[in-house]
């Protein structure tokens, strides 16, 4: 597939938001239960957290809008929320956003329901990392879309960008807490790179299903193709694949890996053991930057590795 930039933009900022959102209530729950002290974790942390956290979900909004044709006809894409899981990811990104604004002013104003706010945003910063895992997983056609992988990648790689965002807000606004939001962001980040490992490996051993006989209706036992018929740009070829070499696409893929995985480890994990403040805030900040870099690069060969089995034939000749 051609991959296109507003949607790569869309699903890792409002990812990173999402997981951002899911620690801040995490940690909240936390001192319900008494494993932290209430008092050390004042509310501005949370009121920025949740700042933060929306404004990554809307600048993921105002990115998807450069991929539609009409924009003004943007409203229309809620219209098949039974059946489509686009039209529920449309839904449930402007619910996100709104339990969060209302889970950050609950705080601001020092509302004793800020929890069960919080719980709710929770719920609904899950429902739009489903929503958006299955608008992949669910096209069978594209066999490196369609494994459960999709859907584990995409909420594992949003949180642990989201956790190691908390780890940095941490840093200045609740020292206390940054150690173990730092341990939670190595984890998760670990695993991001287990599940994305995984995913990579099954791909690499998947087998096109369809032959260029199929794709032409032609059922000779030798097809060979000359031309596609026409030689002016057409958008089953702007779309449908990227045009990228095999050498380039190692060369994206062993970037993601270390830059989404292998140096945020790295730099969260010494930034949550250093003492000084500005060291680790420092070092967080540079592993949150570096990490949104390396999800920008896999999420674009998350892309363009599937093989949309329309160029059997369009990619020929």
């Amino acid at each position: 597939m051609n991959p296109a930039f507003s949607v790569v933009f869309l699903t890792t900022l409002s990812g990173a938001g999402q997981g951002l959102l899911i620690a801040l209530v995490g940690v909240e729950a936390a001192t319900r239960l008494g494993f932290v002290d209430a008092a050390a974790v004042p509310p501005m942390f949370y009121v920025i957290g949740a700042a933060l956290s929306c404004l990554l979900g809307a600048l993921g909004l105002l990115a998807s809008f450069f991929h539609l044709g009409h924009p003004e006809r943007a409203w229309r894409a809620i219209a098949m929320w039974r059946t489509s899981w686009l039209s529920r990811e449309c839904l449930a990104l402007p619910a996100f956003l709104a339990c969060t604004f209302a889970y950050g002013v609950a705080h601001a104003f020092g509302s004793a329901h800020t929890f069960e706010v919080g719980v709710i945003a929770a719920v609904a910063s899950a429902a739009l990392f489903v929503c958006t895992g299955m608008i992949y997983a669910c096209l069978r056609f594209l066999q490196e879309w369609a494994t459960p992988l999709t859907l584990v990648n995409f909420v594992l790689l949003g949180c642990a960008s989201g956790f190691t965002l908390a780890s940095a807000c941490a840093a200045v606004l609740a020292t206390t807490l940054m150690p173990a939001l730092a341990v939670a962001a190595c984890v998760l980040t670990l695993a991001g790179l287990v599940s994305r490992s995984a995913s990579l490996a099954r791909n690499a051993r998947l087998r096109p299903k369809s032959t260029l006989q199929s794709a032409t209706g032609i059922r000779g036992a030798r097809v060979e193709q000359k031309s596609r018929g026409f030689t002016a740009g057409a958008f089953n070829l702007r779309e449908f694949f990227h045009g990228k070499t095999h050498e380039t696409l190692m060369r994206i893929k062993w970037t993601f890996i270390v830059a989404a995985f292998v140096v945020p480890f790295c730099l969260v994990a010494f930034g949550g053991s250093v003492r000084s403040i500005g060291v680790s805030f420092a070092l967080l900040c540079a592993a949150s930057a570096i990490q949104y870099a390396g999800l920008v690069a896999e999420r674009w060969f998350f892309f363009a590795e599937a093989r949309h089995p329309q160029n059997i034939y369009y990619r020929q000749a």
